[in-house]
């Protein structure tokens, strides 16, 4: 009964830990990006907890440089992870993990960040997270969340042993959870953009298991200022894709009558572990060093159009699946 109220409240509250109760065929990870305020230094941290079908289950935290282009595995035991019931905090063998704040002890990252002015994904009736009311369907393959869009940091940490200041560098903070990723994906995401109004982009296509059949699905969210633009499949909005040689083309718009253009110029990245029935066996290539080129329109006039840096973005399975010339749901 403990372990069904856990759900429940997690239901409400999808940055929290889900898997209470869980035992095979399941992982949960968070996705924890920081950038330093010189940008010299791009690292997403990603700590998890993976529950395979044999009751292999053990925790983890993923980390990816990504200038230096290279990613460590670091396993621990499952008992090493040890998340909070009523809130979203998670500790892993010394590190901790929350939306106030970070505690690392790796050997490429240690110290502490305190995390300022968290934006998160806004609650409304009926949809508690980023994915509206899919957040309500129990069958679903994957789930992801938003926990911030853009935010920064107060704190220090050595890298690689060598004291670096983080005060005034960026974060984003994203998870996942269920049994597996899908079989094929595009995602990126950048809050490195020119201009004083703050600029950030969420942005996954991917292709979904329903009822014995599949369809394309997409997130995204376009924060410029204080106003956040959703694009989403459950909202009626159509998208386009395409990719030519390194370059990726997406495009999105909705009723309200505001369209997102996105060109991705892909580049060098790292492969990181993704979960396949809750183990960490599947393979994707991660780059953070990708550059985008956005637009945003609302009803046919120009809101924004910018150029972001250090973006994260990932082309996994076959992409082909995903792209359409013509505007399509």
């Amino acid at each position: 009964m403990k372990n069904r109220i856990r759900q429940w409240n997690a239901l409400w509250d999808p940055d929290r830990y889900h898997g209470w109760g869980k035992s095979r065929r399941y992982f949960e990870g968070w996705y924890f990006k920081l950038v330093d305020p010189e940008e010299q230094f791009a690292f997403a941290v990603i700590p998890g907890v993976a529950l395979g079908p044999e009751g292999n289950n053990h925790a983890f935290i993923q980390v990816l440089d990504g200038k230096r282009c290279k990613a460590s595995y670091y396993e621990f035991p499952f008992e090493a992870f040890k998340p909070a019931s009523q809130k979203f905090e998670v500790e892993i063998g010394g590190n901790l993990f929350s939306r106030e704040r970070l505690k690392l002890a790796l050997p490429e990252l240690s110290g502490e960040l305190l995390i300022h002015a968290p934006t998160p994904w806004p609650k409304m009736l009926g949809a508690p997270g980023i994915m509206g009311w899919y957040s309500f369907v129990p069958f679903m393959q994957c789930y992801h969340g938003v926990v911030s869009l853009n935010h920064h940091f107060e704190g220090q940490l050595d890298v690689y042993g060598v004291a670096t200041d983080f005060s005034g560098g960026k974060g984003y903070i994203e998870k996942d959870w269920g049994r597996s990723f899908p079989a094929c994906w595009i995602w990126s995401q950048c809050n490195h953009f020119d201009g004083d109004v703050p600029v950030s982009l969420m942005a996954s296509v991917a292709k979904i298991p329903w009822l014995g059949r599949h369809f394309i699905g997409f997130i995204v969210g376009f924060l410029h200022g204080e106003r956040l633009y959703r694009f989403a499949t459950y909202t009626g909005a159509e998208m386009k894709a395409g990719v030519e040689g390194n370059t990726v083309y997406l495009a999105f718009k909705n009723k309200a009558g505001q369209r997102l253009e996105i060109t991705a110029l892909q580049a060098e990245g790292s492969d990181l572990r993704s979960p396949l029935s809750g183990t960490m066996t599947g393979k994707v290539n991660e780059s953070m060093k990708a550059v985008l080129d956005v637009a945003l329109y609302d009803g046919g006039k120009l809101v924004y159009s910018g150029s972001g840096r250090n973006a994260g973005l990932e082309l996994a399975g076959p992409v082909e699946l995903l792209l359409s010339d013509s505007w399509r749901r």
